[in-house]
């Protein structure tokens, strides 16, 4: 509630109402006047409480976490309104809140509603009980809500500390999810919340979603017990699908696992075009920089790659690239990129940008040589990539200039700007675009059902690829948001070429090549 805010500094006013950020461009330096406009768009109620005007009453202080910021979720006593505690979130309250915002994505995940109507008379995945390690997003939630509408229980925490909607979370937990999760959570906060989702008494779960790997790394290594009922793995990241290959090559895999991020819709569009999009939007809300002839380094061009290169191109950046595989080397130079090794250009770039899946490409000696206000963030999954931990030493000096924001400062006085810690930026300091999560969400509900329904044996104890007729239905369901209508084979066609009129289109081997170039502005 937003009371007494007579009492408050207006830069605290501002946040009570939720709108500080909002406000501060608009108004930046004059925040009096910032708070006299925000005093015309909201009224006082009988109770003392500030709602916008000629609107239902608006709680704005249940969005803004701003009442107990400093209490750990942990340390609180929280019952949604059916009376269970089977959850911890920053605060429950916010869950109106959190329901408007699922509402939203739900407009622009028609894959997933589509799999909800067909599931009204079969539940593919009843019994099943799905432990998951996701981003907690309003995406998420529609994900989770449709596994629940096809049957599944399911149990949650997040797999990145800085990546959850509170309110999100919030909904989740009052429409009777079990989800552990806040943003800015410790990492002992982190793991604390994934063995609440695993170890509990009476439920046991059967099937993983995981991204990232630390889920499975986890019950691994406190409960490999539970590998005995548990029927697969879905996994969506490049790090966590390296973790499983590695298992499987010691012999250590015990239940087969199923790699959503290299299948088509994951890596074509999640990996592509929502980074295409999301990094720019990441960049501009944490740094309000602008692009044109800025220097810029790109580490990696897979398709994360591919897609900032783009994006930050099309804005009138000077993108330099660094590759270890010959083969995308050679797609960067082809796409007009100049391919560098970091030491070369590390002194003169002003933004150095991660998304190889690896650790330490940016190291503390490449740290030190950067330039005055060099921007340094990571796209890829994991805070590996750059070596933050070198940095929290004691003649460096750390500044938090805003949320997800640190100048890291050195006894010459040069400082970096680091986002996110390290951490992932979209998802840590944005958001990303929804209809392409959509892609990837049904892939990852597709990949369940499929190895949840798999007759024993279809399976061994190995990694594999999404059918590529899944792949190719996945896409399909998304294409009526286009009012595209496809080309049907006629029999001679199909029997010209060899296919089955309804699919598979491609062999296996088939590569579906990104070409940048064509987003390109000229």
């Amino acid at each position: 509630m937003v009371r007494g805010l007579e009492q408050l500094s207006y830069e605290d006013r501002l946040r009570e109402l939720g709108l500080f950020r909002l406000e501060k461009r608009r108004l930046w330096g004059d925040l009096p006047a910032a708070f006299q406009y925000l005093k015309g768009a909201y009224r006082k109620d009988g109770e003392g409480l500030f709602t916008r005007a000629g609107s239902d009453r608006t709680r704005a202080a249940s969005y803004t976490d701003s009442s107990d910021d400093e209490t750990s979720p942990r340390d609180k006593q929280q019952k949604n309104s059916k009376g269970s505690s089977d959850f911890c979130v920053k605060n429950i309250k916010q869950a109106e809140f959190g329901r408007r915002e699922i509402e939203i994505a739900e407009q622009e995940m028609p894959a997933l509603m589509a799999l909800r109507k067909r599931a009204q008379g079969e539940k593919p995945l009843a019994g099943a009980k799905i432990v998951g390690c996701t981003h907690i997003t309003a995406q998420t939630a529609v994900l989770m809500e449709t596994l629940g509408a096809l049957g599944a229980q399911c149990r949650w925490a997040a797999c990145n500390i800085y990546s959850t909607l509170n309110e999100v979370a919030a909904a989740l937990a009052e429409s009777g999810f079990p989800v552990f999760a806040w943003k800015g959570e410790s990492e002992d906060d982190f793991w604390w919340c994934i063995d609440r989702c695993v170890n509990v008494e009476g439920w046991q779960p059967n099937m993983i979603l995981d991204d990232g790997g630390d889920l499975t790394h986890w019950i691994y290594k406190k409960y490999p017990n539970m590998f005995k009922k548990i029927k697969g793995i879905v996994e969506e990241s490049v790090t966590g699908v390296h973790r499983l290959y590695q298992l499987s090559k010691a012999g250590k895999l015990c239940v087969p696992a199923m790699n959503v991020n290299d299948s088509v819709t994951k890596q074509k569009f999640d990996n592509l075009y929502c980074c295409r999009e999301s990094i720019l939007d990441g960049l501009k809300r944490t740094t309000d920089m602008m692009f044109g002839g800025k220097q810029v380094v790109v580490c990696g061009y897979g398709e994360v790659g591919k897609g900032c290169c783009a994006a930050l191109k099309a804005m009138g950046s000077i993108v330099y690239v660094t590759e270890i595989d010959p083969i995308c080397a050679l797609q960067a130079c082809m796409d007009g990129f100049r391919l560098v090794k970091l030491n070369e250009v590390i002194r003169q770039v002003d933004i150095v940008i991660t998304c190889t899946g690896n650790k330490n490409v940016v190291t503390r000696e490449h740290l030190d040589r950067m330039k005055n206000s060099c921007i340094v963030c990571n796209m890829g999954h994991s805070n590996t990539e750059i070596d933050v931990a070198s940095l929290r030493t004691p003649e460096l000096t750390w500044e938090r200039v805003r949320s997800q924001v640190d100048h890291v400062i050195w006894p010459d006085g040069k400082r970096i700007v680091l986002l996110a810690e390290g951490r992932l930026l979209n998802l840590s300091c944005s958001t990303v675009p929804t209809f392409v999560l959509s892609i990837t969400a049904t892939t990852q509900a597709l990949a369940l059902i499929e190895l949840y329904n798999a007759p024993e044996g279809r399976y061994k104890q190995d990694v594999y690829l999404l059918p590529k007729k899944m792949d190719e239905y996945v896409a399909s369901l998304h294409l009526p948001t286009f009012d595209a209508h496809l080309t049907e084979l006629t029999d001679e066609q199909a029997k010209y070429l060899g296919l089955n009129k309804n699919g598979p289109f491609k062999p296996n081997y088939y590569r579906y090549c990104s070409t940048t170039s064509l987003f390109i502005l000229p």
